[in-house]
């Protein structure tokens, strides 16, 4: 088995339902995912963490997620990763209340946890943990997601490079879809019908779709598209294809 989880968002099928539909996918999540015995995770941080958990899953959600039976798994994704632990643990505190374990620590109730999956490696684990215990939290209530960090460090960030959603058509009409983290104006995404060209310099870039001339080639390729795998390429090949 290559890989397993839960049902998981990630930040476009967050996005793609814009800024002030944040609270419909979160609740649409709930809907989906949530059940007696069920967990999932909701990435929370495309725009503002703070308010997500103050104002939507603490506030107008709240009794959804209280409700709902399942774990409800919230997922920080920038910013500095044991003050934003800290700091979302305290908020869920605030709204959900929380018991005290036999070791003496805060526990979240069993309905509602955090997943740290973002700049995780052996040194920032720990400090993670020990930031959240000198807090009077205890460790139950956070999950840690393994990425390279924890391996050879050869990531998307070795060439400062990540793959986001830009756009989503809706009933034939697109619209620009982006995420913007509040802790990390840095992971700010581009946003727009995009392509990508070779200039008469040799070098790559970026462009707008609309601004694509006939003369000029989109280095960019279908995928995946309306539904239907256009590349279906084996776990084998693309090992081969990284040198593995």
């Amino acid at each position: 088995m290559p890989a397993f989880s839960i049902p998981a968002a990630e930040h476009s099928t967050m996005t793609a339902w814009g800024r002030d539909g944040e609270t419909a996918a979160f609740a649409n999540m709930i809907e989906q995912f949530g059940g007696e015995g069920k967990s999932f995770s909701v990435v929370s941080d495309s725009y503002d963490l703070w308010n997500a958990i103050d104002n939507i899953w603490g506030g107008s959600l709240t009794d959804d997620v209280k409700n709902m039976g399942g774990t409800l798994v919230i997922r920080p994704d920038s910013g500095e990763p044991a003050k934003v632990v800290r700091e979302a643990l305290e908020r869920l505190a605030v709204k959900f209340g929380t018991t005290v374990n036999s070791k003496g620590y805060k526990v979240l109730p069993d309905y509602v946890r955090i997943i740290q999956g973002d700049g995780i490696s052996p040194q920032s684990l720990r400090k993670i943990i020990d930031v959240i215990l000198k807090a009077g939290f205890s460790a139950d209530n956070v999950t840690f997601g393994m990425g390279g960090g924890l391996l050879q460090q050869v990531n998307r960030d070795t060439m400062s490079w990540a793959m986001k959603a830009s756009a989503i058509s809706i009933d034939g009409t697109w619209k620009d879809i982006y995420k913007d983290p509040v802790t990390s104006r840095s992971k700010r995404s581009k946003k727009g019908r995009l392509a990508l060209i070779q200039d008469t310099n040799g070098q790559i870039k970026t462009i707008k779709a609309d601004a694509l001339s006939t003369e000029t080639d989109d280095l960019l390729r279908d995928v995946y598209l309306n539904g239907k795998l256009l590349v279906d390429d084996s776990l084998t090949s693309i090992r081969e294809r990284a040198g593995w």
